[in-house]
């Protein structure tokens, strides 16, 4: 069984505010495969604000530096896809071979597509007489 007892918030593990836990559910089995802590809504702020301290320092990052980032993400995704997609096939009953295309696959093309559009992106684009400046607005809890 692969149990968490901690939530990534600002760049490291940290424990949950409350105790509460959220059952990991196989689908072929219905039986408890896992166990992650629920975060709650002190959870939620604390992120957040971890999130709004960095985004200055991210948002002024050069588009370049952005993009080796997301790279360095998708590695770390397919060095890891097979453990990805075999949790994930437990989790939700996909067959193995899809979850490693869909499930593991999906974010690998993913955070390597946007790395190459950063490459090409307008950030700044200029429509009649205007200047269009396309910019990072904030921070979105969702």
């Amino acid at each position: 069984m692969q149990n968490r007892d901690k939530l990534y918030i600002d760049g490291r593990w940290t424990a949950p505010s409350g105790k509460k836990t959220i059952d990991v559910i196989s689908a072929s089995t219905e039986e408890v495969m896992g166990r992650i802590p629920e975060g709650d809504a002190a959870d939620v702020q604390a992120a957040v604000a971890a999130a709004r301290r960095a985004f200055d320092g991210w948002a002024a990052t050069p588009a370049a530096e952005r993009a080796a980032c997301l790279k360095k993400i998708q590695e770390g995704l397919k060095a890891r896809a097979d453990d990805i997609a075999r949790t994930i096939c437990g989790e939700v009953g996909m067959p193995l071979k899809l979850s490693v295309m869909i499930q593991a696959g999906s974010p690998i093309g993913t955070f390597g597509l946007y790395a190459r559009m950063l490459a090409d992106f307008a950030f700044e684009e200029k429509v009649g007489n205007s200047l269009v400046v396309r910019e990072p607005i904030g921070v979105v809890a969702a």
